[in-house]
């Protein structure tokens, strides 16, 4: 089978999953809200930083992205759906990119239009104390929020493919970002910058400290969803169905 129609099949299944379009749903919902409740400090801050807290809705939209890139993978895992794709499409590597690519493209489109929009509901909550932002920082934090929304949600898959479960994989990630990389950078500054959520979160800051830039930031998170996606492949390679 040819490569396309195995993405329209593969985008067909997540079309129809109630629970994936909710996820997707709720990655704009709750970014986009919560970056519209941000508000400007009462006092002066010389760290506050109002591209960052314009767009921190981000925080809670990952979530969202995290369970979207799981749940999409793990659904070929239950009740023998795996089995079942591969006996339409048996080159498993031609299926496994046809299955990620399905889940890049809505989670690439919907993390760059969440990311306007929580920029511009944040800027509004923010009034003033944002007028200071330049359209180049804006054009940046909106294109690599939306690249590392997408890129979260493919790490999410890469894991899933790998554990086979979505559940074992939320419960690994979800801990992981909201509690350990902050517990792991009080302890090893400088090993949290290189962790993935850590590394590409510099790209919302307008101005960093560090190893890190911006872009090669979202470069470390890209290594680590890359790395994800090979090791759920090789697991897919290895293993039954």
């Amino acid at each position: 089978m040819q490569f396309a129609p195995v993405v329209r099949a593969e985008w067909l299944k997540i079309r129809t999953l109630r629970a994936l379009l909710g996820a997707l749903v709720g990655l704009f919902a709750a970014t986009t809200a919560f970056s519209a409740l941000t508000g400007a400090p009462d006092t002066p801050d010389p760290d506050f930083d109002p591209l960052f807290t314009a767009l921190s809705g981000f925080m809670p939209g990952q979530m969202a992205a995290l369970s979207f890139g799981a749940m999409a993978m793990a659904t070929e895992f239950h009740n023998g759906a795996l089995r079942l794709s591969l006996a339409a499409v048996p080159q498993r590597g031609r299926w496994f990119v046809a299955k990620v690519t399905a889940i890049a493209v809505p989670a690439l489109v919907v993390g760059l239009s969440t990311s306007l929009a929580a920029l511009l509901a944040g800027r509004a909550a923010l009034g003033s104390a944002a007028d200071g932002l330049t359209t180049a920082e804006q054009v940046r934090a909106v294109t690599g929020c939306g690249l590392y929304l997408a890129l979260m949600a493919l790490f999410a898959a890469g894991l899933a493919a790998l554990l086979r479960s979505g559940v074992a994989t939320l419960s690994l990630l979800v801990p992981f970002v909201l509690v350990v990389s902050f517990v792991i950078g009080d302890a090893a500054p400088t090993v949290t910058e290189f962790l993935p959520d850590q590394a590409g979160q510099v790209i919302l800051q307008r101005s960093h400290e560090g190893a890190l830039g911006p872009w090669s930031g979202l470069a470390v998170t890209a290594l680590w969803t890359a790395a994800a996606l090979l090791a759920g492949a090789w697991s897919l390679r290895r293993r039954d169905a």
